[in-house]
């Protein structure tokens, strides 16, 4: 879904702003000459680290709309525009949250997201490229599999990961950065230009490792919102939509939106743990396997 990588990028960019306001301000300066309180190091980073997530979890909606150019449907101008608007509705009925904004991105690429802070407020937009090349049937299943996503809270349970990994990125980015200044100049007071350089690069490097932690929990919730897709609309329809996908239009996304198609990638090795979704095939299977429990 296309709301991930928005998400992530969004959160990376509060953070480090964060930090560099807490620098400017003097803040990691006096934690960094307090380097032994070790409780009010984490609060403080728990401050942070949960704030970042929160403020990207709040803004998501509007983020993804203007980044991706979305149309929401106010008043329904066509009969495709009406059957959108009422399917998402009788899946949200059925899934028991609240009626979703719904709305249409102009992209050749079949793709869809759902997001919002609230399991009652959200927003579910395709694309133009979905509409045009599947059938209705598999476009109910996506339309479901959005649905599931929302319903099963993913934005929220992924803003609350997102915020432990952070605490403990900057929590530990901090530490490494104390010892990096009194290796500069063995003036532990000082909190200087070493601990300030070496506490950014920390919180890089750390935030790669934990980016990885959030992307398995990323791919294990597709898994999950293809089985409420496939409950919503019909496993056949769900396959068929992912079958879709398989052979849909090729040109691939930029890289900034790379990680929020629907179809996922298909990376493999190191890759692989920074998929924000699992390959196709693997989630068709999945569904498979599932039917014949």
């Amino acid at each position: 879904m296309k709301r991930i990588f928005l998400f992530l990028v969004t959160n990376f960019a509060i953070v480090l702003m964060l930090s560099v306001i807490a620098h400017l301000l003097g803040l990691d300066r006096y934690l960094a000459a307090r380097g032994g309180n070790l409780g009010g190091l984490l609060a403080v980073s728990a401050l942070f680290g949960f704030g970042g997530s929160l403020i990207s979890l709040f803004i998501s909606k509007w983020m993804a709309k203007r980044s991706m150019g979305v149309e929401v449907i106010e008043t329904p101008q066509s009969e495709e525009e009406r059957w959108l608007v009422e399917t998402v509705r009788a899946h949200a009925e059925r899934a028991g949250i609240g009626m979703p904004e719904v709305g249409i991105f102009d992209s050749p690429q079949p793709n869809a997201f759902a997001t919002g802070a609230s399991r009652n407020k959200a927003l579910v937009a395709v694309s133009t490229g979905l509409l045009h090349s599947m059938r209705r049937n598999e476009v109910d299943a996506v339309l479901g599999h959005e649905i599931a996503h929302v319903a099963n809270g993913d934005m929220i349970t992924l803003t609350l990961i997102q915020g432990v990994v952070n605490t403990f990125v900057i929590f530990f980015s901090r530490i490494i950065g104390s010892m990096v200044d009194r290796a500069m100049n063995g003036d532990r007071e000082r909190g200087g230009m070493g601990y300030f350089i070496g506490t950014l690069v920390a919180e890089m490097v750390l935030g790669l490792f934990a980016s990885i932690i959030v992307m398995w929990f990323s791919r294990q919730r597709e898994f999950r919102a293809d089985r409420g897709g496939a409950h919503l609309a019909g496993r056949e329809n769900m396959i068929a939509a992912l079958e879709r996908l398989k052979v849909g239009v090729t040109e691939p996304l930029p890289d900034g939106l790379r990680a929020f198609g629907i179809g996922g990638g298909a990376a493999g090795g190191f890759g692989r743990l920074f998929m924000s979704h699992p390959p196709l095939d693997e989630r068709i299977a999945a569904l498979r396997a599932a039917s014949r429990d």
